[in-house]
């Protein structure tokens, strides 16, 4: 059994450090696990994919429309993953936007969140909205909104790895100045997955 995740966001945002720490989680529960990254933009603001394949995989890239879960720290990023989806797919969307530069410049457009939430719901088995900023700064760091998305992600029914596995791969992947408020944030992001 394969367990698709799709991790998509802009520079910044920390997206491949959430992808670490869920490598690192299904280490220590001594599952496969295959990711592919792609951060060249990510020091200009631009998209962050990272694609991660837990179980019996044996390449890192996900087929179109075979991703279970998708974590969009950024709303229009969620959209970009689109052929990678399918309407069994679950979304998690943070609804605060990073607008592109290129939008001050006049040169793209940038929609209302809801628009691309909309867009997504309207094709995909369950989409849930999630403030990741305001619980991070709820945690003490608004750095730590990628810990408030995985804890969303990692409560979404049939997520296959355990919270103990991801808690300790957290305190693994900070110093210890920042592990409790990244566990605090990754806390808070799971209590909202677990309503959802």
């Amino acid at each position: 059994m394969i367990y698709n995740i799709y991790i998509a966001g802009v520079g910044g945002q920390g997206v491949i450090k959430a992808s670490q720490v869920l490598g690192k989680a299904c280490l220590k529960k001594g599952i496969n696990v295959v990711m592919s990254e792609i951060h060249g933009m990510s020091q200009r603001g631009g998209s962050v994919p990272v694609e991660v394949r837990i179980g019996d995989a044996y390449g890192p890239i996900i087929p179109e429309g075979e991703t279970n879960l998708l974590i969009a720290f950024e709303p229009s990023e969620g959209i970009r993953a689109y052929k990678k989806l399918s309407k069994d797919s679950i979304a998690v969307v943070n609804v605060n936007p990073i607008v592109p530069f290129t939008v001050s410049l006049g040169i793209s457009t940038y929609e209302e969140v809801e628009k691309y939430v909309e867009e997504l719901k309207n094709n995909l088995k369950k989409v849930f909205n999630i403030d990741a900023l305001a619980l991070s700064r709820e945690a003490g760091s608004e750095i730590s909104t990628n810990m408030v998305m995985l804890g969303a992600g990692a409560a979404v029914d049939g997520f296959p790895i355990e919270k103990k596995f991801l808690e300790d791969a957290i305190k693994e992947s900070f110093s210890k100045k920042f592990v409790d408020v990244n566990l605090k944030a990754f806390e808070l992001g799971y209590k909202v997955g677990e309503k959802s």
